[in-house]
């Protein structure tokens, strides 16, 4: 088997044009700075209005916790897309006030997948990118008080968990939340020394795909106590997305074969039952996970990720039809919907919550063709952002992508990947090593550095 370097080289270089044809009208440096001012001023309006809370409601112009004490959210999933913008002087501060405040030594519960992807990935790559290793030291407290979600009898973690008590609760689970663990608390226990971290990760990702069915699809939830599926639908969206992506992004970051293994297994039903060529291109949709029956023809913004997975896996020409599906689904209302029926070219679930997903694909297709067709279509992505999400004080989620009625809310990971994203599509290509550095499902790059 060839190294995940290799493979990822050869991925990043097989369809490069000739150097005379890399550059397209779009002026990048141009972009990339205006990308930088929307994050500024996304940031700025957190921190005039919801300093110190976890998030920012921009039409109230309030600040929000997701507990009863702050973990500074934003502030954190918001920091390493300061340090790849070169905003160094307004990192440090942020960098200051994060380790001066944040405690975990707090009576609460809190969802492990959430914490793990956007706190644990967060204080990883702070460390990385700024050297203090105050960052790893909170990194590896908070990793511990996570750790006991892993103690089910089926080695399925827990929903919740309490980090001043390690008391855990809730064991109906997902996919999704079970198998994206390897990439924080497998770099977690390289940095540290400590395997238990890796071991634990990679059981839980194990444990779903042992149980997947006959056909090799897994279903939307499941019980950690029993690891009994409560629901059978299949399909790439939310509550399994990340589940997938983690099997390649963990073996590129890792190295190890087990997590190559079940993604190779897995891709295959994924293409058999799930994939929809149709007039308008191919979809994925909804399926039985155990009959591979069609249950929906639904796609929408959290399946545009795969295209950018499909890409790190090596299958360029999939991913790049794929990518024109997301595409579409977007200009069909000028911003994508929840989720879109790609059969009757309608938003099934209107909703629009800021995600990163489609730009995170564009960006990686850009990586892998150097194809001038990804900034124009980066560009146009960026437009409708700005034309309708965003406002005074910062940018808000839609109600409604078919009327652009608006929301009050703007999560975390718009800093953290929507806008990062769309930022390193324009950047110069060296920002960031890609031979070298995983970025988690929050957006935060992790290098490998074991």
């Amino acid at each position: 088997m060839k190294s995940p370097s290799f493979i990822l080289i050869v991925t990043l270089l097989v369809a490069l044009p000739a150097a005379g044809q890399q550059h397209s009208q779009i002026d990048r440096a141009r972009v990339a700075e205006e990308v930088k001012t929307e994050f500024l001023h996304a940031w700025n309006a957190y921190k005039q209005y919801a300093w110190g809370y976890d998030g920012l409601k921009p039409l109230s112009k309030v600040g929000y916790n997701w507990y009863d004490v702050p973990l500074y959210i934003t502030a954190l999933d918001a920091y390493d897309t300061m340090m790849l913008m070169g905003l160094h002087e307004e990192a440090d501060s942020v960098r200051r006030f994060i380790l001066h405040n944040l405690n975990f030594d707090q009576d609460i519960y809190v969802k492990n997948f959430e914490i793990t992807i956007r706190l644990l990935g967060g204080l990883i790559s702070s460390y990385q990118l700024s050297g203090d290793k105050r960052f790893l030291d909170l990194a590896e407290d908070l990793g511990t008080r996570l750790f006991p979600v892993f103690n089910s009898p089926t080695g399925i973690p827990y929903v919740d968990v309490n980090l001043r008590t390690g008391a855990t609760r809730n064991p109906r689970t997902n996919p999704g939340e079970v198998g994206t663990l390897i990439i924080e608390f497998g770099a977690l226990s390289k940095l540290t020394g400590r395997p238990e971290f890796y071991n634990a990760a990679k059981n839980a990702i194990t444990q779903v795909f042992r149980r997947r069915s006959s056909i090799g699809l897994v279903g939307t939830w499941m019980d950690a106590n029993t690891g009994e599926w409560l629901d059978p639908d299949s399909h790439l969206s939310a509550c399994i997305d990340s589940y997938y992506e983690y099997m390649i992004k963990g073996w590129l970051l890792f190295g190890d074969p087990d997590l190559k293994a079940m993604w190779d297994s897995s891709i295959v039903p994924i293409k058999t039952y799930l994939a929809d060529e149709t007039p308008t291109g191919l979809w994925f949709g909804h399926a039985n996970m155990f009959t591979g029956e069609r249950t929906k023809t639904w796609f929408g913004a959290l399946d545009a990720f795969f295209p950018g997975t499909l890409v790190l896996a090596g299958d360029v020409p999939t991913a790049a039809r794929l990518q024109e599906s997301c595409f579409i689904m977007w200009n069909r209302h000028g911003i994508e919907p929840e989720d879109f029926d790609y059969r009757a070219m309608e938003a099934a679930r209107p909703r629009y919550f800021l995600n990163p997903e489609i730009m995170e694909s564009t960006y990686y297709l850009y990586q892998a063709t150097r194809d001038p067709h990804y900034l124009s279509m980066g560009k146009a992505i960026f437009d409708s952002l700005k034309a309708y999400c965003r406002v005074e004080a910062g940018y808000c989620e839609l109600k409604s992508v078919v009327t652009k009625e608006q929301s009050d809310r703007m999560e975390s990971y718009f800093l953290a990947e929507t806008l990062k994203y769309l930022y390193l599509l324009f950047a110069p290509p060296e920002t960031v090593d890609l031979r070298t550095t995983v970025f988690n499902t929050e957006a935060h790059p992790i290098r490998k550095t074991w």
